[in-house]
């Protein structure tokens, strides 16, 4: 799996894209990752595109788990974060993570494209660039 990060300075959005297959070890890697950007770059708003996932090969007791823990990016009650997820099956374990964490992720949403997530947090002109 490889894993891009993008940010947009301007509306400070961090932008997490990771490809190929998912696993539930990729997962933590992206989780951590996710994380070390968010504090780093101090975003206000979070989106994590899993467009490009070829395979959500990924138990639904590690998204249940990932779900309890702490959120990766700080401050979940102020700050919004949504999944972008093509894929059925990705959308149902993207769903089955914001219903188990709705708890300590009240403004975490879940949609089909970058496109609406960028509607859903009224960004009508990003200025992504990227992290690496």
């Amino acid at each position: 799996m490889e894993l891009r990060f993008e940010f947009d300075a301007v509306n400070k959005i961090l932008l997490a894209r990771p490809e190929g297959r998912l696993t539930d070890e990729s997962f933590a890697e992206v989780y951590g990752a996710i994380r070390k950007y968010s504090t780093a770059t101090d975003a206000r708003a979070g989106i994590f595109d899993f467009s490009s996932v070829t395979e959500f090969a990924i138990s639904a007791e590690t998204v249940r788990r990932w779900a309890k823990q702490e959120p990766a990016m700080p401050d979940a009650t102020a700050r919004p974060r949504i999944i972008a997820v093509k894929a059925p099956s990705g959308f149902g374990l993207a769903r089955m993570f914001q219903i188990v964490g709705a708890g300590t992720r009240p403004l975490l949403e879940v949609v089909h494209t970058v496109d609406e997530a960028l509607a859903a947090l009224g960004i009508q002109s990003p200025h992504f660039e990227s992290l690496e």
